[in-house]
């Protein structure tokens, strides 16, 4: 963490400065606090279409975007309408993209352990496409067939062997993993061979996915040049390379764009002699960029000689990636972008957990005090959409900004949400 002021390359496209406080979308971001209340997830809309219009600009037709990362229906109406499919990963995932009007058949589903029912409301809906993870799961497709339901566009989720540099907790690609059939022991070849001689799927090709935050673009040539050989043998019509691309979170990091990403991906393919047509899933690098995350300061504790701790009013339960995975982030004043950051202190959240630390060395002003707004960049993925109610914390809201104007996309919920399921 530096003391120069918040690296504008970390916060949303439409980011402007207007007399010395932040802006986005051309909304002042205290003022959106004062209007809906903090914590508050605030989205550049504009920025989210941009992305996913880069997105199909670059890989073309049966490019989805990777919904686990940030979903909601405003959200899943902007992919759509760029031109995205959407990758669901359960039950949930698809009832909302549904609910958002998206065709059924702009739907990729994924999952590791889908159940007969959510594959009943997949197939029943006309999805798009489904990836198959397990033997167990083909037995289930085919109950279902049997059953009446229509037969299904299979792509078969293959793990390469190949090991991403990312944190373990995000590897997917590796042997030992929960996700796919393996190439070894023939395994990978006896699921695309079950596939394809099933009268109750068609198969369109092969899935894989390396893992999360993934910044060496080379591990996807490894992957390519792992897998071409089943892709031809098989006659895949269609191979994605799934998401993981990499984000940079604090200053000094860099991250390759998705047009970037997109051109390496098809020249190893094409180096391979991959017949099939390429597509991707990117969901971080469509969104991470795209918000910020406002919070209220409630307490500054200073312990001479040790640190000086700031919290705020969220914390794990609307961020929890720097618990689970140990991730960065950066911190700053909206009221005073452009400000050097010279307090060296710990943002911690208000949960009862010495562990919920948001940012562990954070950089802001001198001149922070309580009642400030504080804000947390790049939280547009995997903040929202892994958010908990733990010690009973209500969820914020999620309001989109563009052109001046504000919206309301989720509500924030209330004391009386916490209890609506509670049946006593």
């Amino acid at each position: 963490m530096t003391s120069t002021p918040i690296p504008f390359d970390l916060l949303p496209n439409s980011a402007a400065v207007d007399g010395g406080a932040l802006a986005i979308g051309g909304c002042d971001v205290v003022g959106l606090v004062a209007e809906y209340g903090s914590p508050l997830f605030i989205y550049d809309e504009q920025h989210l279409a941009d992305t996913c219009a880069e997105a199909v600009h670059a890989f073309g037709e049966g490019v989805a975007f990777a919904s686990k990362a940030f979903l909601c229906k405003a959200m899943a109406r902007i992919a759509h309408a760029a031109g995205m499919h959407i990758d669901v990963a359960t039950g949930g995932e698809l009832f909302v993209a549904l609910a958002a009007d998206v065709p059924a058949d702009r739907l990729v589903f994924h999952g590791n352990n889908k159940s007969l029912k959510e594959l009943s409301m997949a197939m029943d809906a006309g999805i798009g496409r489904i990836v198959v993870d397990s033997f167990d799961e083909l037995d289930r497709i085919e109950h279902l067939v049997a059953a009446g339901s229509d037969i299904p566009n299979i792509l078969v989720r293959i793990k390469p062997g190949i090991e991403a540099h990312t944190h373990a907790y995000l590897q997917t690609g590796i042997a030992d993993s929960k996700f796919g059939f393996p190439l070894t022991d023939g395994i990978a070849s006896s699921a695309i061979a079950r596939v394809s001689e099933s009268e109750s799927m068609s198969y369109r090709g092969v899935h894989t996915h390396i893992g999360s935050q993934v910044f060496d673009v080379e591990s996807y040539r490894k992957a390519i040049a792992a897998l071409a050989p089943f892709l031809n043998e098989s006659a895949s019509k269609e191979f994605s390379i799934g998401g993981g691309l990499g984000v940079a979170y604090v200053a000094g990091e860099s991250e390759s764009s998705i047009s970037e990403w997109a051109a390496v991906i098809k020249e190893a393919a094409s180096a391979e002699g991959v017949l099939a047509r390429i597509s991707a899933e990117p969901g971080r690098s469509i969104v991470a960029r795209a918000a910020v995350t406002a919070y209220t300061v409630g307490t500054i504790k200073e312990i001479p000689q040790v640190r000086t701790y700031v919290a705020v009013d969220g914390g794990m339960s609307d961020n929890p990636r720097p618990v689970l995975y140990g991730s960065g982030y950066e911190a700053f004043l909206p009221r005073s972008v452009t400000s050097d950051r010279a307090l060296k202190v710990r943002m911690v959240g208000k949960h009862c957990e010495s562990g919920d630390v948001i940012v562990n060395e954070a950089r802001l002003p001198h001149d922070t005090v309580v009642g400030d707004i504080v804000c947390t960049p790049v939280t547009g993925a995997y903040g929202h959409s892994m958010g908990s109610n733990y010690n009973k914390v209500l969820r914020p809201a999620v309001v989109f900004v563009k052109d001046g104007v504000s919206r309301l996309v989720v509500e924030r919920e209330s004391f009386e949400d916490l209890v609506a399921r509670d049946i006593g």
